[in-house]
């Protein structure tokens, strides 16, 4: 196993399907096949729980806190995320990654990323005062990035692998002139750099055990979506079908949702057409079929996924005598055919922009963003509500003290049950209806069989970010 507590080999060379997950359909089941118990709401609670994280940060900062929660339906779970501080910029990255294929890739991605984002960050002079002081490739990681929630460790053998190729790119980057310090270069750099040492270890001379399992993760794939936030600077990078999505509230309108990314699929008629553009008129027909990439892939970018960037005849010599013939896929002519350049969006946060929400598409297959902003806000008022009351400054006025009572007995109507915002977006995206929680529908969601459940809905990860107004209001301009 490349990881210790989870593994990460190929499951299948299938794409992940993705489907209408309604109630209905969970409940025709239910009849149809096998009982399925009911959960009591002490038990649906536990498993709700049972993965969520929060992440509090000292003033002054951008981010007042981070709460993360995940679901699974593949098993092992495809779905991961990763949180971590730039220590030599004082950036915050935040990311999740939707495995396919296995969850080899994700689980690979997620680790690495943030290290060469932080590296891509830097000046040449920088890395080279680093290189300088720090000699292994583990000193120079701990001097970039401090990660939270990180439960993980390689095995020794990929382990080493990873660190010799980071120190490799490392040293490149502090040899090349600098091109540009902006956060999208750098994002953009670093997607692209870690994927090509995917393949590049992938196509080394390894032992049959280490190729096998190089060869595993550059066979599964995975999209992401990462938040770079550095004072009031908002960047998100993307390459998929995750979704970044910001929670705005003005007095007058209440709470907006801003998509912050662009989904990589048939449904974005830009990116069909680029990917179009790419490849002789002669394939028209062949390279986008099925509302899939080759009839196969649903996103039309991803990290990994190299069955569909390999030229024929390495397809050939590496990937054939592992995976057999099928692994080619059908009117293979003009390889690459998937990228994993990132798009690259701004935004300045400002006062009015309250919390940021990044998931895989398991989220959305069941909510939409203005949906899921509108939870998120009531659940921090309620979170106001359930805090302890403190008196107002001497001098306040009795109009604004009449203010914060009234905001608190709205609040109180209005208790969220999970302390948690991801938790409490799980909990609506299973079983939440027009009034209310629906346990029974809640409950039927989380007790599906595992032969079946991918049927009704995906892995779900959440990160609900939350900003400091107050740090953002006196940012000098």
């Amino acid at each position: 196993m490349v990881l210790r507590r989870s593994c990460i080999f190929l499951q299948n060379n299938y794409p992940k399907v993705k489907f209408n997950t309604t109630f209905n359909k969970s409940r025709n089941f239910a009849r149809q096949h096998v009982p399925i118990p009911i959960l009591t709401p002490q038990e649906v609670t536990k498993i709700l729980r049972s993965n969520e994280f929060t992440k509090e940060f000292e003033s002054p900062s951008p981010i007042k806190y981070y709460d993360s929660n995940q679901l699974a339906s593949n098993n092992p779970v495809e779905d991961t995320r990763s949180e971590a501080r730039c220590k030599l910029t004082n950036g915050f990255l935040l990311g999740i990654f939707d495995g396919h294929g296995g969850n080899s890739c994700s689980q690979v991605i997620s680790k690495r990323l943030f290290y060469y984002v932080s590296a891509c960050l830097l000046s040449p002079e920088t890395l080279k005062k680093v290189l300088e002081t720090e000699v292994t490739s583990k000193q120079i990681k701990e001097k970039l990035l401090e990660s939270f929630n990180d439960n993980f460790e390689f095995v020794s053998e990929l382990g080493k692998l990873y660190c010799e190729s980071f120190l490799t790119f490392v040293r490149g980057l502090s040899d090349k002139p600098l091109i540009s310090s902006s956060a999208e270069v750098a994002l953009q750099n670093a997607f692209i750099s870690l994927d090509q040492d995917l393949s590049n270890e992938a196509l080394k001379k390894l032992a049959r055990r280490e190729a096998a399992r190089t060869l595993s993760v550059a066979m599964s794939g995975c999209v992401a979506v990462v938040a770079h936030v550095n004072g009031p600077h908002l960047h998100v990078a993307s390459a998929g079908d995750c979704q970044a999505v910001l929670g705005i509230y003005n007095e007058n309108e209440g709470w907006t949702a801003q998509v912050l990314n662009k989904i990589h699929n048939t449904d974005n008629a830009e990116e069909v057409e680029r990917i179009l553009s790419e490849h002789p008129p002669s394939e028209k027909k062949t390279v986008i079929k099925m509302d899939r990439l080759l009839g196969q892939l649903a996103p039309l970018r991803a990290l990994g996924d190299f069955r569909y960037k390999w030229s024929r005849e390495i397809m050939k010599k590496k990937v054939i005598p592992y995976f057999g013939e099928s692994a080619i896929p059908p009117n293979y002519h003009t390889p690459p055919y998937l990228t994993a350049e990132p798009q690259v969006t701004y935004h300045r946060l400002t006062y009015n922009d309250k919390f940021l929400i990044i998931a895989s598409d398991g989220l959305w297959d069941l909510m939409t963003p203005p949906e899921a902003v509108r939870l998120v806000g009531e659940h921090m008022k309620g979170r106001v509500a359930l805090a302890p009351f403190k008196l107002p400054e001497k001098g306040t006025k009795l109009s604004e003290i009449n203010k914060l009572l009234i905001e608190r007995k709205e609040g109180l109507k209005k208790q969220p049950l999970d302390q948690n915002a991801a938790t409490h977006l799980l909990r609506n995206a299973l079983g939440g209806t027009e009034y209310g929680i629906d346990h029974h529908k809640l409950s039927q969601f989380l007790t599906l069989p595992n032969e079946v459940v991918r049927i009704f809905r995906d892995d779900i990860t959440i990160t609900v970010v939350y900003m400091d107004s107050d740090f953002l209001q006196n940012y000098p301009s």
